[in-house]
């Protein structure tokens, strides 16, 4: 799951991103409104973490531009204000969730995973499709519940993939879920990974290349 964090704070928001790298997401990380508005009109986020007091545009505006704009992706707003109405405001304009500081990296996290679910309408952690299941809490796996080992951005591919079954995602999709801004990304990184995907799943499901889009999983026939 690719993250955008806006948050200015300069302690606090390189802790996030460390900590939310730690647990194999991809963060990239801006400090100011104004950066965040121009980044989501060009690049895939899976969801934003977003600070409210923020210089150059603050994080209502940012939320407001967002939903104004159709772009939909899920907003964690994060603000030091505990009021109710500081809350409503952030839900009215189109927030997913709330989180408060201080807070613990974990319950942010598991934030995170409930805004996924919420958006893919699961119920729980898992995604399964035949024989293979993927655990998004645990970042693991399984084939016949037997655990097959992921490095993080093959983690990341599975599920981008398996949270769109039968459907294409494009190549760009892909490389924009594993790879920050600052990843040094080989030209043919995304075929890699997928290869090396295709040799540990085998039989168990589909993984087609629809030549000059992306990549489909399907149940084997």
């Amino acid at each position: 799951m690719r993250i955008l964090l806006v948050e200015d704070d300069q302690l606090l928001g390189d802790g996030i991103a460390t900590g939310l790298k730690e647990n194999n997401y991809t963060v990239d990380w801006l400090q100011d409104g104004l950066s965040a508005v121009k980044a989501t009109k060009h690049e895939h986020f899976d969801i934003i973490v977003l600070d409210l007091g923020l210089p150059k545009k603050s994080g209502i505006e940012v939320l407001k531009h967002l939903r104004q704009n159709k772009i939909n992706t899920p907003v964690i707003i994060l603000t030091a204000k505990d009021t109710i109405e500081d809350r409503v405001a952030g839900l009215d304009a189109g927030a997913d969730d709330y989180l408060t500081k201080p807070f613990e990296l974990q319950e942010l996290c598991a934030r995170l995973r409930a805004c996924q679910r919420r958006v893919n309408s699961s119920i729980n952690s898992e995604i399964m499709i035949g024989n293979v299941k993927l655990d998004t809490a645990s970042h693991k796996m399984y084939i016949n519940e037997i655990n097959m080992p992921l490095s993080r951005r093959e983690f990341s591919l599975m599920h981008k993939l398996l949270e769109n079954p039968g459907k294409v995602v494009s190549r760009d999709i892909l490389s924009q879920s594993i790879y920050g801004w600052g990843d040094d990304v080989d030209s043919n990184a995304i075929e890699v990974h997928i290869h090396n995907l295709r040799k540990k799943i085998g039989n168990s499901i589909m993984l087609r290349t629809i030549r000059g889009v992306g990549y489909i999983i399907e149940e084997s026939e």
